[in-house]
């Protein structure tokens, strides 16, 4: 697929926001009804039944501290020199990991896991060395998993990158953004991309099965021509993963990007250049577009599952591993267990107050409906395979497709004829042109969107 071909008009028909659909519902839909007691339930559901057999676990970690604040930055963060804070944090960790195993069971097997911020490397190499050692006493970790941490390249050095080897991660992630010193000034995040090329040298020298970078466009200062030299040099690092995310400028809802200057952003026309010509370039350079904003080498295990039909999706993105249970840890951390979701308070003097008292910090959640598991079904389906198919979907949920969806249906007609996808009597098959907008595909299937067209909260969905 050749990124010039795609039509500027279409591209500016879809410059609209919509969920990243790392989950369906949304986290958005969350409601504080669903607490502790919903959680619990959930947990000791599934170590009464066959899921903790059947089907491996998988675990999010979120380390909030970061010594440094970006401007860009829309996670749920710390800024803090004060690296004593880490001890006490992993002490509270350990409280949560206890009271989530007294309901879930010890030994549970883990193929997944992620330590996610913040920035990780916040720890130390002995903090981390703990964290993982308490995490390995009660879950058993199978060989071959996927076990992942994002990096802070200015945090880290290659003896760093050495220790998190022998701690028994195999994949890593990290934050670039962009190489332009000027780009980098005005988001508060100076890293030399000479950093940046030898930590991926050392990272292959050490066997890492992985190397994801993650680039931002839309950021202050940048422009059509500075973005293309930051992706000329990507090109020549040649990670195995790139993660491509467009900047979502939300000040009322994140007060870090108050710091940037509305005036110093590009216009709407300069980031749909610069998304076309991320495109161009990354397939150039031998790159598979395995969808939304992910591209991966050929060889990379990404672009394996999805020539293989494998690919699947949770809250860390595309992923090979099958969509399973993930247990969530540390302060605003989002999981999911059986037909739940919940998510943990968001400061850290609720998240200790609550492990104070022997709870589980869970500040909201959802308990999933039948509707809600059938288009669950159909949006991940249309997010990893890029296709559904009618007869799948009505045999696991006891359905006629084409009558539960007849609106939806109706809706995609226009869709098909921009040529994004194919409708027959077998399915809905999205097109090699309809990946670059597969999200706006699977928004028909949002019964939360159709009925709440408040769309601000989402980024742009290319």
């Amino acid at each position: 697929m050749n990124a010039l071909v795609i039509n500027p008009a279409l591209l500016r028909r879809y410059d609209i926001a919509g969920p990243r659909y790392t989950s369906y519902p949304t986290a958005d839909r969350f409601v504080e009804a669903f607490g502790e007691g919903d959680y619990l339930q959930a947990l000791e559901q599934r170590r009464d039944g066959l899921s903790a057999k059947a089907y491996p676990l998988s675990l999010y970690v979120h380390i909030p501290f970061c010594e440094s604040l970006c401007y860009y930055c829309a996670c749920n963060k710390i800024i803090t020199k004060h690296h004593e804070r880490g001890a006490e944090y992993l002490r509270y960790l350990e409280r949560e990991v206890d009271l989530n195993v007294a309901h879930l069971g010890q030994g549970q097997v883990v193929s997944q896991l992620h330590l996610g911020g913040g920035s990780p490397t916040f720890l130390s190499d002995a903090e981390l060395e703990q964290l993982m050692a308490m995490l390995r006493r009660n879950f058993q970790f199978v060989p071959g998993g996927e076990y992942s941490v994002e990096i802070d390249p200015r945090t880290v050095t290659r003896d760093r990158l050495a220790s998190l080897a022998d701690l028994g991660f195999n994949r890593l992630s990290f934050g670039v953004q962009d190489f332009e010193p000027a780009v980098q000034k005005a988001v508060h995040r100076l890293q030399p991309a000479e950093q940046v090329f030898d930590l991926v040298a050392a990272s292959r020298q050490l066997g890492f099965d992985s190397v994801n970078v993650d680039l931002i466009y839309g950021l202050p200062m940048q422009t059509p021509e500075t973005f293309e030299r930051t992706l000329d040099q990507v090109a020549k690092l040649r990670p195995d993963r790139i993660a491509l995310y467009a900047y979502a400028h939300l000040p009322e809802r994140f007060k870090p990007q108050r710091r940037i200057h509305a005036q110093d952003l590009p216009p709407a026309a300069s980031k749909l250049v610069m998304l076309s010509s991320a495109m161009r370039v990354l397939m150039a350079a031998g790159y598979v577009y395995v969808g939304m904003d992910h591209f991966a080498l050929p060889t990379d295990a990404l672009a394996v599952a999805k020539r293989q039909g494998r690919l699947h999706r949770n809250f860390q993105g595309y992923s090979t591993q099958p969509d399973c249970d993930l247990i969530a840890l540390g302060v605003s951390s989002i999981g999911r267990v059986g037909p739940t979701f919940s998510q943990n308070v968001k400061t850290l003097d609720e998240y200790y107050d609550l492990l104070n008292q022997g709870r589980l910090p869970v500040a909201r959640g959802m308990a999933l409906t039948r509707d809600d598991l059938v288009r669950r079904t159909v949006i991940m389906a249309l997010m990893c395979q890029g296709s559904v198919l009618f007869e799948s979907v009505e045999l696991a949920h006891l359905i006629d497709f084409k009558q539960y969806f007849a609106t939806e249906l109706e809706a995609l007609w226009t869709m098909q004829e921009q040529g994004l996808l194919t409708m027959d009597d077998t399915g809905i098959h999205v097109t090699e042109l309809g990946w670059f907008f597969v999200r706006g595909v699977a928004m028909v299937f949002d019964k939360y969107l159709q009925v709440d067209k408040n769309r601000a909260r989402f980024s742009k969905i290319i």
